[in-house]
């Protein structure tokens, strides 16, 4: 597609004009040519949205080396192999309370598209200090995890062809990122002699669906309360949508389901047709469930509970709606807290 002229032209005039601006600020890298840019404050880049971040803290992560973990009382990061490859990186931005002991609750998080962990992990570090929780936020790369077929849905499909809109379910289960989740707890509560046998998890809009699909396909793990919070859109727990809106396909019965874990569906009550915040995925598969993330997780909570219970399965699924409050993950993340931990 031809790019028009005067668009064309605007670009080279914002390049350039960034180029002049020196400063000790720079974008995260996200192989764009903002990559190269650097910025005299602190802010978001105006080319990908990212929050800029120092020169010092990129330089601390390009430094960082594979699978050595170590912690320090604050705010910190440590860089962890992928699951199932071994060549892939998931970098991990933790909050280690000063009032931590061995005994101290750990809560991982999962932010949305922006893959921005540590964003997330800030937004719980002063639920961190007053509650004495550990905070491990994963952060999967674009570069590692392209697409949202690779962080929404796990990478349960690949082999995207945008031309023709097709794809193929991964059949591979080990190669889905829920095993990640299991195995980074385990390795941070071996390195800190923790006491606790599970762990919360809070995921918010992207990150929101990872944590309703870890729930349906990967119930045998060790995570206590799961809060999926202002979720874009769902898998229905169904054999009658064709996955990634249900079942079909990649589960021939919904007998084989284990709704018995704690999932709390999380939403903001104003996160409804009003909400422009965040980008809302829209075709006819998935408007089934509503017009906007409101209606979308108040369907698929009611969907899901109708399931289990035509078959006779137990339910433990929540749901939670939070006044006043829209695609917020700031705010959603502070009524999690007060949610899991109390005010």
């Amino acid at each position: 597609m031809m790019i028009p002229r005067i668009f064309f032209l605007l670009l080279i005039v914002v390049f350039s004009s960034c180029k002049k601006e020196k400063g000790d600020y720079v974008c995260p890298p996200c192989e764009l040519k903002c990559d190269e840019l650097s910025f005299t404050t602190a802010g978001n880049c105006p080319h990908c949205e990212m929050e800029l971040i120092t020169r010092m803290e990129l330089e601390t992560d390009l430094n960082l080396v594979v699978n050595e973990v170590e912690f320090q009382t604050g705010s910190g990061k440590f860089l962890l192999e992928g699951g199932f490859n071994k060549d892939q990186t998931i970098l991990v931005h933790y909050h280690l309370p000063q009032s931590f002991t061995k005994d101290s609750k750990v809560i991982l998080v999962l932010p949305g598209a922006g893959r921005n962990g540590k964003d997330y992990r800030d937004a719980w570090v002063d639920s961190s200090e007053k509650n004495s929780v550990l905070v491990i936020s994963l952060e999967y790369s674009e570069e590692n995890y392209p697409g949202f077929w690779s962080y929404n849905l796990a990478g349960m499909i690949h082999d995207i062809a945008f031309e023709n809109e097709t794809f193929r379910i991964n059949q591979n289960t080990e190669q889905w990122i829920f095993g990640d989740f299991d195995r980074i707890f385990d390795i941070v509560r071996t390195k800190l002699q923790l006491t606790s046998d599970n762990y919360d998890m809070f995921g918010h809009s992207a990150g929101g669906q990872v944590l309703h699909r870890f729930a349906i396909f990967h119930p045998n793990n060790k995570a206590s309360r799961i809060l999926a919070s202002n979720s874009g859109w769902y898998t229905i727990p169904t054999v009658e949508e064709i996955f990634p809106t249900g079942l079909r396909n990649i589960r021939e019965s919904v007998q084989r389901l284990d709704f018995s874990g704690e999932l709390v569906i999380f939403l903001g009550e104003k996160d409804d047709e009003n909400e422009t915040r965040g980008d809302l995925r829209k075709s006819p598969e998935v408007n089934k469930q509503g017009l906007h993330r409101l209606e979308r997780g108040i369907y698929f909570y009611k969907e899901s509970k109708e399931t289990a219970t035509a078959s006779n399965l137990e339910f433990n699924w929540e749901i939670e709606v939070i006044p006043n409050i829209g695609h917020d993950y700031k705010q959603m993340s502070k009524q999690a807290s007060i949610y899991l931990y109390g005010n």
